[in-house]
């Protein structure tokens, strides 16, 4: 048996047209798309990676395969220069991983058509940091918090709307109460209220945030801290003004008025609860206009538990988050360990001059 002929993958195979090279081009960044949505990411993470795409790519005007490190040192370095870091980083990573999906479904076929060996731009040097150091959220106060949402009550009595802003009402509740986030919420089935679980019920929530993109992360949220009466009212008293079929496999717990081919309900976007937050802060709360989003209400939520004595592990798992030092960052404004070491030094020192006195 003879020996198989080594060929250097630095030859051209087979020369292409710039047609075929754009045909080729769109083909693959369509395989990125499905490929992501089979590893389970939520449409958002992969609307945010291929935006970042185009971006670079409306920038490089060529193929992304054929950037070169320079290339990267130019956009990253001048063009994006005075970006916010979150944004560097994000963009980043989206190139990366694209090219971790080039390598792995098309090295040979991209070498057959343009003699390149990929290879990713972004390197030890100069890759952007991928971490971005947390903003410091202060959390309004449990005053403040029922001042909104009593405003908010009243609303409902003479809104011209009562389902939708029931509704968004509701979400904004979980939020507070249970530390909910938004796109978990608007992603829960009816199917997904375990009432038979625990002692106050849980949430099934299917669409976690996963760490590191990793993809969903499922957990079970119990119905604490008062989200069992507020789940249980818009379940009886609000949801059927929405015309929503609940013995349908897979209905919303939380519709949009707008209707699928098929009539079924659709899922209202999680565009409309943080505009409706928003709207509600205005009118309601308006000293926290303009701060007082989804995620804050995940912060109040974590430093209320906090302050009502639950321990961190358990605020963690309420939460779903991978590391207690990401909880820690919630409720760390509460954390009063520095003011209590410098109490007790004061007491120490006072002991010490009673008997000098």
């Amino acid at each position: 048996m003879g020996l198989a002929a080594v060929r250097d993958l630095r030859v051209l195979r087979a020369p292409t047209t710039d047609e075929d090279l754009a045909s080729f081009e769109t083909d693959v960044l369509s395989g990125f798309v499905l490929a992501r949505a089979s590893a389970g990411l939520v449409d958002s993470t992969i609307r945010n990676d291929t935006n970042h795409l185009e971006l670079i790519r409306d920038w490089f005007a060529r193929p992304l395969w054929e950037m070169q490190e320079t290339d990267a040192d130019t956009y990253f370095g001048k063009v994006l220069r005075d970006a916010k870091p979150s944004t560097r980083a994000g963009r980043a990573a989206a190139l990366t991983v694209f090219f971790q999906f080039l390598e792995l479904r098309h090295k040979v076929e991209l070498h057959n058509l343009t003699g390149r060996v990929l290879q990713c731009p972004l390197d030890e040097m100069n890759r952007p940091r991928a971490s971005v150091e947390p903003q410091l959220r202060i959390p309004p106060t449990e005053e403040e918090i029922e001042q909104l949402f009593a405003g908010w009550r009243q609303e409902l009595v003479t809104s011209r709307k009562f389902a939708p802003v029931a509704r968004n009402y509701a979400v904004a509740r979980l939020a507070a109460d249970v530390g909910l986030r938004i796109n978990e919420a608007r992603m829960l089935d009816l199917d997904d209220v375990r009432w038979e679980l625990g002692r106050f019920g849980k949430l099934n929530v299917r669409h976690g945030k996963g760490s590191r993109r990793r993809g969903p992360k499922a957990r079970l949220v119990p119905l604490i801290n008062g989200a069992d009466r507020s789940l249980r009212w818009f379940i009886e008293d609000v949801l059927g003004h929405f015309d929503a079929d609940p013995t349908r496999h897979g209905a919303p717990l939380f519709p949009s008025e707008r209707k699928a081919i098929d009539g079924s309900s659709t899922r209202a976007t999680a565009d409309v609860f943080r505009r409706s937050l928003a709207e509600a802060t205005t009118a309601h709360l308006p000293t926290w206009d303009g701060k007082l989003t989804p995620h804050v209400l995940r912060h109040f939520c974590a430093s209320r538990l906090y302050l009502a004595g639950m321990n961190l592990f358990a605020i963690q798992e309420l939460l779903g988050h991978a590391w207690t030092g990401t909880t820690a960052r919630y409720i760390h404004v509460h954390a009063s360990h520095v003011e209590d070491a410098w109490v007790a030094g004061q007491e120490r020192a006072s002991t010490r001059w009673e008997g000098l006195t």
